[in-house]
């Protein structure tokens, strides 16, 4: 079963809503599952190297603090989850296009260094638009660090988030994260695993009817 996920590495519902996908894959485990993590930037014009988070979130909606009910509600949620959110070691809000390029060179290794990736961002603080930040997370999921520095801005790697990027808004989809079952059926959002397993029985259902 095919399942494309459209997802940013600054998003932390898409952290929550990867680690819910997760529980439900392993409540299935008879369903075989192809997995790909794309790509898909919520601060596309961002500079390279990023910015002062505070000051981004001031200058983009009035208050750095705009976030901080949202936020507590996420450790709450993320407490379930395993995920130990840190928002107040945050200082730089990145631009991820390096983040994704990593992310789409690690081939089989896609949702280790995905999972790797948003820790780092989410709960240690660390700029993950950083080329040397990113190829620690590499080095640390057991992938060639210098293979990794050389992706990571490999023009080839960038043309394709661009391209799936705009794969992205030709299905429709305007916000993260979107799980794709078979490019038939599009999960919006963070949902609980029960959401998941719906549509993935659904899915597996239809594989089996007769033609």
């Amino acid at each position: 079963m095919l399942v494309e996920v459209f997802s940013d590495t600054v998003c932390p519902w898409c952290y929550v809503g990867k680690l819910r996908f997760e529980q439900a894959v392993a409540a299935r485990p008879g369903l075989a599952i192809e997995l790909r993590w794309l790509p898909f930037e919520l601060n596309p014009g961002m500079p390279a190297e990023g910015a002062d988070r505070a000051q981004y979130l001031r200058e983009k909606f009035g208050d750095a603090n705009r976030f901080a009910d949202a936020q507590r509600r996420l450790h709450a949620i993320g407490a379930d989850l395993g995920i130990d959110f840190h928002f107040d070691r945050i200082v730089r809000m990145p631009n991820t296009r390096r983040s994704h390029a990593l992310i789409a060179w690690a081939g089989a290794a896609q949702s280790d260094v995905k999972g790797r990736v948003l820790r780092a961002y989410f709960s240690e603080g660390r700029d993950i638009g950083d080329v040397e930040v990113l190829v620690s997370i590499a080095a640390d999921a057991g992938l060639d660090p210098a293979a990794a520095r050389v992706a990571i801005d490999e023009p080839a790697l960038h043309a394709q988030i661009a391209t799936l990027e705009g794969q992205a808004q030709s299905w429709g989809i305007s916000g993260v994260p979107a799980f794709v079952f078979e490019r038939r059926y599009l999960v919006s959002g963070a949902q609980e695993p029960q959401a998941f397993l719906q549509v993935m029985d659904r899915v597996a259902e239809e594989g089996a009817a007769p033609a």
